[in-house]
């Protein structure tokens, strides 16, 4: 997901052409009452009436042991400062008395998942916007947009997100005249699904200034038209900058209810915990406005958008966790190339399906390490943004660079990974690092990458199983809201590589699906791991926070459709209420 000081690139990616990555932040001219926002923050606050010793009982749980086996119990005591006490088995005697006992009904219980890679404010103003994500023609999208601006006659800015001109089989990106015709009298401005390119009217064209005579910035590619060079309206990887600059940003108001929104949804899903992956200085006063209010009802683990960003947060270093395990700002994230989806993934060889280009660097090698090392000099954790092999060679070898110089417990993470020469597999397994990946990227993307890649260069493609098999650590996310921030479908993804149509029969290369258990540690224990909060929350035992789901089904026995159906009854963090399907269902 690329950097952004603009909000609409957000959205998921249902079809061909996700690529991974999308532009965080949050930039709107939309007002949001605070009707809504009250609204929003009443329904996280479902909690128990205060923090007291509970005993949950009668439950079927599972959770991953030190050694990532399976443990099953059927009941949790919780302390007052919400970690759990006991983990108790069958036959074991219960506490004598507590204050609040709750009977599990014999559901299944499980930690609290963790998406490794989000973009929790995205996830908020996406659902806010105009979404284009689920129209299959351009002609759909273009009658959605005009409903849209009719609807909202008072917005000066149309902004939105989620066109895919793969999934409308377009053939080519969409063009400003086209946008036109949905709306002339006001700008428009709509992100692409995977937040790598943005699409322009003729009228936010000519408020940014962008002309046949606009030279593209570094990392940047202004779609033309010849002869003559105008500007065709789309503007891909850091040209999208040139019109972010001229979008006006939210209110911190419509930040606080954009994250209100953002931490319903995910606490729907069973996502506990979340590592925001390029977070702004107003995307840290809004979570630490939520923390000093009491409405931080999901941990963040926060990665700062950029190193002036980072040093604006963090100062000299990392800070502690805060309001009792819910934030803390870990490190940086950077920008290596572009998606796939947008042929902006820097390849080592052409594209298959347009020769004339390898992809786009965000940086250059020398770039790269010099923001890496910023960052490592003052002990920030760095997560580098990294999808097509010749990217993922470079970053390796700045890491294998790098390591020499900063010693200790780095965790070096490469987001993404998606697309990686077979022959840099192995370096994987080197220097401590992290493979932060999307399993649901892979069954959107399949064709695309199928196109883009040709049949020679799959191998390395989404090759979760190969690269754990190094020793590296797996950390599984969504990068949402380029995709939903569905855990249970990247379960079912990554352990059958196929998508929710059950296609291809057999996986998708499936040779590199992982376990259940794999899968599992990977939204549990590794997803902890590689945000600095193993022994704060990933596990069900002793110590830890009593972050964990009530569900319908035993996701270790489901198969991959049961499980993409799996209902979120109920999500605990910290021992407390925070979700509930049945109150939610009720009538207002």
């Amino acid at each position: 997901m690329k950097r952004s000081k603009h909000l609409p690139g957000t959205g998921r990616g249902t079809a061909a052409g996700g690529g991974g990555g999308h532009r965080s932040g949050g930039r709107d001219q939309r007002r949001f009452p605070s009707a809504m926002l009250g609204r929003c923050l009443a329904a996280l606050l479902v909690a128990l009436p205060a923090q007291a010793d509970t005993l949950i009982d009668n439950v079927d749980g599972m959770t991953l042991d030190d050694t990532n086996g399976i443990e099953h119990f059927n009941g949790l005591l919780i302390g007052n400062d919400g970690r759990i006490i006991q983990v108790l088995h069958r036959g074991e005697k219960r506490p004598g008395k507590v204050d609040y006992m709750v009977d599990g009904k014999g559901r299944v219980m499980m930690p609290g998942l963790i998406d490794a890679h989000a973009h929790v404010m995205g996830i908020g103003f996406a659902a806010l916007t105009l979404d284009l994500s689920e129209t299959k023609s351009l002609a759909e999208a273009q009658a959605r947009i005009a409903a849209y601006a009719a609807a909202h006659p008072d917005r000066p800015w149309i902004l939105g997100r989620g066109w895919n001109q793969e999934q409308w089989k377009l053939g080519r990106f969409p063009t400003a005249a086209e946008l036109d015709l949905a709306v002339g009298d006001r700008p428009v401005w709509l992100m692409r699904v995977d937040g790598h390119a943005g699409w322009a009217n003729s009228r936010t064209l000519a408020v940014a200034g962008v002309t046949a005579l606009t030279k593209a910035p570094t990392g940047g590619r202004i779609e033309r038209i010849a002869p003559g060079g105008r500007p065709a309206g789309v503007l891909v990887d850091s040209a999208t900058d040139l019109v972010d600059k001229v979008v006006p940003p939210p209110r911190p108001e419509d930040r606080d209810l954009a994250l209100a929104t953002a931490q319903q949804l995910l606490l729907k899903r069973g996502v506990t915990a979340v590592a925001d992956m390029g977070t702004s200085i107003e995307d840290w006063q809004s979570f630490r406005r939520a923390g000093d209010n009491g409405s931080l009802r999901v941990r963040i683990m926060s990665y700062a958008a950029g190193t002036e960003a980072m040093a604006l947060i963090g100062g000299p270093g990392p800070g502690p966790w805060l309001y009792d395990d819910k934030l803390r700002l870990n490190g940086v994230k950077l920008y290596l190339d572009g998606a796939l989806g947008s042929r902006g993934a820097s390849l080592k060889a052409p594209y298959a399906d347009a020769p004339g280009t390898k992809g786009l660097r965000i940086v250059t090698d020398t770039q790269l390490k010099n923001l890496m090392s910023r960052a490592a000099f003052d002990h920030f954790q760095v997560a580098v943004h990294a999808i097509g092999d010749e990217a993922n060679a470079a970053l390796l070898g700045a890491i294998e660079d790098l390591a020499q110089t900063y010693k200790g417990d780095r965790r070096w993470r490469i987001e993404h990974a998606q697309i990686v020469d077979p022959a840099d597999i192995p370096r994987f397994g080197k220097n401590g690092i992290i493979a932060s990946m999307q399993p649901v990227h892979q069954t959107s993307d399949r064709l695309m990458a199928e196109a883009r890649l040709g049949p020679a260069r799959l191998a390395g493609a989404y090759a979760w199983k190969s690269i754990a098999a190094t020793g590296a650590k797996l950390a599984f996310g969504s990068d949402a809201p380029v995709e939903l921030p569905d855990p249970f479908a990247g379960l079912a993804a990554a352990i059958s590589r196929q998508g929710p149509d059950d296609e291809p029969f057999g996986g998708w290369q499936p040779q590199e699906r992982v376990t259940r258990e794999q899968a599992l540690a990977a939204y549990t224990v590794n997803a902890a791991y590689a945000g600095f909060g193993e022994g704060h929350f990933g596990r069900l035992t002793r110590g830890e926070r009593a972050d964990f789901l009530l569900v319908d089904r035993d996701p270790l026995l489901a198969s991959p459709t049961d499980l993409r159906a799996t209902k979120v009854l109920q999500t605990w963090v910290g021992g407390q209420l925070m979700w509930d399907a049945a109150k939610a269902a009720e009538p207002n």
